[in-house]
C-alpha cells in the first residue's frame, strides 16, 4: 500500500494529454493518454476491492516529467545509464 501512495501524485501527468501526444494520436502511432484512464481506473480499482483495500488519493499533483524538470534521483539514475552505454557500447538487455 505504501507504493501505491507513493506513486499516486504521478499518476496524473502519466494520463495527460500535451501537444506531443495529441500529435503522436492524430498520427496512429499511439492513444491520446486520457482515453486510457478509464480502463486503467477500473482495474485498479478491481484489485484495491478485491484486496479490501481504498484506493489511494494524491495529497497533491506531480507535474514537470514531460518538460523536463526532474528531481535530483533522476540525475543519478541518468548517470548510471550514461555509465553502462558507455562502458559497454551496442550492449542490448
Amino acid at each position: 500500500m505504501a507504493a501505491a501512495e507513493h506513486l499516486a501524485p504521478f499518476l496524473d501527468e502519466l494520463f495527460a494529454d500535451d501537444p506531443v501526444t495529441a500529435a503522436v494520436a492524430r498520427a496512429g502511432i499511439g492513444p491520446q493518454p486520457s482515453s486510457l484512464r478509464p480502463a486503467f481506473a477500473a482495474t485498479v480499482n478491481e484489485v484495491f476491492a478485491r484486496a479490501g483495500l481504498e484506493p489511494p488519493t494524491a495529497p497533491f499533483v506531480q507535474r514537470g516529467g514531460r518538460e523536463g524538470r526532474h528531481g535530483e534521483a533522476m540525475g543519478h539514475l541518468l548517470a548510471e545509464l550514461q555509465f553502462m552505454q558507455r562502458a559497454y557500447p551496442g550492449a542490448c538487455w
